[in-house]
């Protein structure tokens, strides 16, 4: 009686239909723990899975973007634990983050960096166009190997949380993890110092230049004035930095997708101003004596003499290069031989300035940096150059490895994908379709800035 009871409960009739095997309700084998097969019930339990299936595609992606965020999931959790303590612990939300919004953007926001907007034209102008094509395909292809590497890793199986820190030390040992987390934790400091850095050089140099603290007399002190003015506003920033590290970056965080709509306008920037100095140059002269390029520190016209009614006076130009404000005064030799001519600085991809821009011409320190195909009387062999006066000098050697050198900053940034492994639905999937898809995009759009028309005083 007993066994008829037991085959009619496992049997057709019984609450488990079917062979009269349990259902398996913990995707765990052998898990006796109910609570934990709960935790799985309704979810897809899927390896790969397209982003956008199981939601509509313009919902998924207006939510995704509500909800970016720069903070990698475990930083979230600490401190929220911090702010939560002595009450309930919020559960651990399951890695939600698809490829578009986990990966793409955030390498997207630390590839365009500072480099790409302040130095890429300077290295055109002096390496020239051909040479700017191969600086830039041999550090993309360095930055390809390293994503290639990256991607191996990643899908050699489960990639944990931590970043590519903790991917490399479970893989390969502690010993390969440690000696790159090191030099990973080097570059992000010099990184950090790099950017802070380029926002004051464009705070003062193009936005705000009433707000330098130090102000040079004449042109040969300009470097040294915003060196000062670097050291001074650099302490301020990086103070600020650190106090929001200290308060907690969850709030600054909030301001995430305000920054990276910063960056994507100023990429879009770049080809609108490339279109319009097309067809309608903006006003940038530029001060020629000769073939020599002219600071505008110290005078305002670009001219020798000027009218005032019906008297001939001289300017103020006129009184760096010679002795007294009078017609009759003794003036700089190479001032009295040759014209002062204005142009423009930004004539417009349709003047021809990309068929000048294609050869290098690198500079040494210390000599003028002189506009090619101006008119020019020069002096004898051996005649001295007065420093005092206002030209434009090269501060720096430049050669074809220090620029590769400058520029190779430009490319860095594909960690911020793998760095969020713990945030990502898919890392396997997500960080080797964005480090080998999107990175070639991001070559294309650093080699479309390279031809861009630049200043011609950079040649």
């Amino acid at each position: 009686m007993l066994n008829n009871l037991t085959d009619c409960e496992d049997g057709d009739g019984g609450a488990n239909p079917g062979d009269g095997n349990p259902k398996e309700s913990s995707p765990f084998i052998n898990s006796t723990d109910t609570e934990k097969g709960k935790e799985y019930d309704g979810k897809n339990m899927a390896l790969f899975e397209e982003e956008m299936d199981t939601s509509p595609m313009v919902s998924s992606l207006l939510s995704g973007l509500a909800n970016y965020t720069n903070l990698p999931q475990g930083s979230r959790e600490h401190e929220e634990a911090e702010n939560n303590e002595g009450g309930k612990k919020k559960p651990v939300q399951a890695p939600r983050m698809g490829t578009f919004m986990g990966v793409y953007l955030p390498c997207l926001q630390n590839i365009f960096g500072v480099i790409l907007f302040l130095r890429l034209t300077w290295v055109v102008g002096i390496a020239g166009i051909m040479e700017s094509f191969c600086m830039v395909f041999i550090c993309c292809s360095c930055t390809m190997l390293t994503a290639i590497s990256m991607s191996a890793i990643a899908t050699n199986g489960v990639v944990p949380a931590g970043g590519s820190y903790y991917m490399i030390s479970r893989s390969l040992g502690p010993e390969f993890g440690g000696a790159v987390g090191l030099c990973f934790y080097l570059g992000t400091t010099f990184a950090g110092a790099m950017y802070i850095l380029g926002t004051i050089e464009i705070l003062l140099a193009y936005l705000f230049p009433a707000m330098a603290i130090f102000k040079a007399e004449d042109a040969s002190g300009e470097a040294a004035a915003m060196l000062n003015n670097m050291r001074v506003y650099g302490t301020c920033v990086l103070t600020c930095m650190a106090t929001v590290v200290f308060v907690g970056v969850k709030y600054v965080n909030k301001f995430a997708l305000v920054f990276l709509g910063c960056v994507i306008l100023s990429i879009l920037a770049i080809y609108a101003g490339v279109i319009k100095s097309a067809f309608d140059p903006p006003n940038f002269p530029i001060c020629l004596l000769g073939n020599r390029t002219l600071s505008r520190h110290g005078f305002d016209v670009c001219a020798k003499l000027a009218w005032e009614g019906n008297e001939t006076v001289t300017t103020r130009l006129w009184g760096l290069f010679c002795s007294s404000r009078f017609l009759n005064a003794t003036c700089d030799e190479y001032f009295t031989r040759n014209n002062v001519t204005e142009i423009q600085g930004i004539p417009g991809a349709a003047s021809g300035l990309i068929k000048e821009n294609l050869w290098s011409s690198y500079l040494t320190k210390g000599v003028i940096v002189e506009r090619q195909g101006m008119p020019s009387v020069g002096l004898a062999d051996g005649a001295p150059i007065d420093m005092d006066h206002p030209y434009v000098f090269s501060d720096m050697t430049s050669y074809f490895t220090l620029l590769v050198g400058i520029y190779f900053p430009s490319v860095t940034g594909i960690m911020a994908g793998s760095n969020r492994s713990g945030d990502l639905r898919d890392a396997q999937k997500s960080i080797p379709t964005v480090s080998c898809g999107s990175l070639p995009k991001t070559e294309i759009r650093e080699l479309e800035g390279v031809p861009s028309p630049k200043f011609p005083w950079d040649r």
